[in-house]
């Protein structure tokens, strides 16, 4: 273990090794520490104790063994529409597979809840183009829908509709969308 609270798992994982969950209150220290390496290169947003606890609920992490490893949120923005945050692995953990992990896990997620699209903000556009998000071009809602997202305080939505008060947060980052497949195969509409 080392001073972060998560333990590092070099080398690839096996799927079997892994265990996807919800995060648990217990788990919030341990979440805050994975992210506090990306926080401190600004490549992730640090959140005070009290944020992780409020948003525990939107959290899955990933444990291989006892060590939490990996976490990453789901947060539901609109009726078709949620973003992924905050998804990070133990630096000493990264190039196993479990970020794709958690990523599909998040994913799921987002399908059992009947969404059809997905928003990041992210500098690994590489990671997320493997998983079928691309670059957003345009807009991606309806004026209505615009202006009741304007109504919300949440930064991640600001950044979502490209707001100006955001751009000293979002220097650099890429605003991605990955529209999901329906149940049925097909590809949801946009």
């Amino acid at each position: 273990m080392d001073n972060t609270g998560a333990t590092a798992h070099p080398g690839p994982v096996g799927e079997s090794e892994v265990r996807i969950r919800p995060a648990l209150p217990r788990d919030v220290p341990t979440i805050r520490s994975l992210v506090e390496p990306y926080a401190e290169r600004r490549i992730l947003l640090a959140k005070d104790l009290v944020g992780y606890y409020e948003g525990v609920q939107e959290f899955l992490v990933a444990q291989v063994g006892t060590d939490v490893v990996g976490c990453g949120a789901l947060h539901v923005m609109w009726e078709d529409l949620a973003e992924v945050r905050t998804l990070a692995v133990h630096e000493g953990s990264r190039g196993t597979g479990i970020g794709h992990l958690m990523l599909e896990a998040l994913l799921a997620r987002a399908r059992d809840l009947g969404l059809t699209r997905v928003f990041c903000l992210t500098f690994e556009v590489d990671f997320f183009t493997r998983h079928g998000f691309a670059p957003i071009v345009g807009d991606v809602v309806d004026e209505r829908v615009f202006h009741e997202l304007l109504l919300s305080r949440d930064d991640g939505i600001a950044e979502f509709l490209d707001l100006a008060r955001v751009k000293p947060n979002t220097l650099g980052n890429t605003r991605m969308l990955k529209v999901l497949d329906r149940p049925d195969g097909a590809a949801a509409a946009s």
